[in-house]
């Protein structure tokens, strides 16, 4: 492998800390470095938390790191990672985007762990590149960003660019970076040192396989379960799901009922439901604008629905998700 780092060592890498950021990205994506520098009995990286202010910040786990520098100080990085989790968009501010303008002018390789997409795509940041998220919150950006490129890949590594999904994805983006910098047995050593039994490339799938993640195994249905996923905005009726699956409709009807204990036509509507939850909470657009992104032809369709799925109406469900974000930061809260 040719290798693609001729810089100074160590490395400098800043993690911009933002409120109810996720624990778990930063972690995957810090230790792989700092296992590296130990591996080798070098300083290959170097690493700096920065917060807006300068002060702690709380991940959504309810835990408090110390920040080592604020935004105004910080001139000049080789890279930098946005961390964020739940609610990206309440960290938005004019000194934030300006200063990210000043980094990128300034040739800083930019990038996003999780949700940090959020930030640099509201910044106007990500034009002409493909951004990858965590799976729940694509659904969200790509309505907020209809014209920016996204994937669903693991983590995305371009030129000035980098993005992956948080979670573990971004110890495989970690490792990913440190195969190019400093050679893959490097990489598979740190691996091996972090119990991580294969380094994933960026094409592995965010999610189990439709297979594993509901215990089926019968192709046909497999595929039309994958139709419906894919088609959720323009839903198809259950006869094309059918036929492009392979099968009658009845047998459609069959394979349903036969291994998940419902019909078609509630597996698909209970599916644009759940859409509808993830597009409800992590985006501002209006209820109407939210049924119409999940395949409801009226606001009353969408609200009778969801009301008879949720128990509650979409707008109540918003504000309920309001309060849960409110109390975001109190130790009990969950981490992605």
């Amino acid at each position: 492998m040719r290798l693609d780092y001729q810089g100074l060592l160590p490395e400098a890498v800043g993690f911009l800390l933002l409120p109810r950021f996720s624990m778990m990205a930063f972690f995957s994506a810090v230790e792989p470095l700092r296992i590296a520098n130990r591996i080798t009995g070098r300083a290959l990286f170097e690493w700096t938390l920065i917060s807006e202010d300068g002060e702690p910040v709380t991940a959504s786990n309810g835990m408090t790191l110390l920040a080592d520098r604020a935004i105004g100080e910080v001139h000049r990085l080789p890279s930098l990672a946005v961390c964020s989790g739940f609610g990206p968009e309440d960290s938005l501010s004019r000194p934030l985007m300006a200063w990210l303008h000043r980094l990128d002018q300034a040739g800083c390789v930019l990038g996003g762990l999780d949700t940090g997409g959020f930030l640099l795509a509201e910044a106007g940041l990500l034009e002409g590149e493909s951004v990858t998220l965590h799976w729940e919150s694509l659904p969200a950006f790509q309505e907020r960003f209809p014209g920016i490129e996204t994937s669903d890949e693991l983590f995305e590594l371009g030129r000035r660019r980098f993005s992956c999904a948080g979670g573990t994805a971004a110890m495989d983006m970690a490792l990913e970076v440190i195969a190019r910098r400093h050679g893959s047995r490097l990489a598979v050593d740190v691996s091996e040192q972090l119990i991580h039994e294969r380094i994933r490339t960026r094409r592995d799938q965010q999610r189990m396989s439709l297979a594993r993640r509901l215990g089926i195994h019968n192709r046909r249905l497999v595929e039309a379960i994958s139709l419906m996923e894919r088609h959720q905005q323009v839903p198809l009726s259950l006869e094309a799901v059918a036929s492009r699956s392979g099968v009658s409709l009845r047998q459609l009807q069959r394979l349903f009922e036969q291994h998940l204990g419902t019909s078609p036509r509630a597996w698909y509507l209970n599916l644009r439901l759940e859409r509808a939850r993830h597009l409800l909470a992590e985006t501002d657009s209006d209820v109407l604008s939210v049924g119409l992104a999940c395949g409801f032809t009226s606001g009353s369709t969408f609200a009778r629905a969801f009301k008879a799925r949720h128990g509650l109406s979409p707008r109540e469900a918003r504000r309920r998700q309001s309060i849960v974000e409110a109390s975001a930061l109190e130790p009990s809260s969950g981490e992605r």
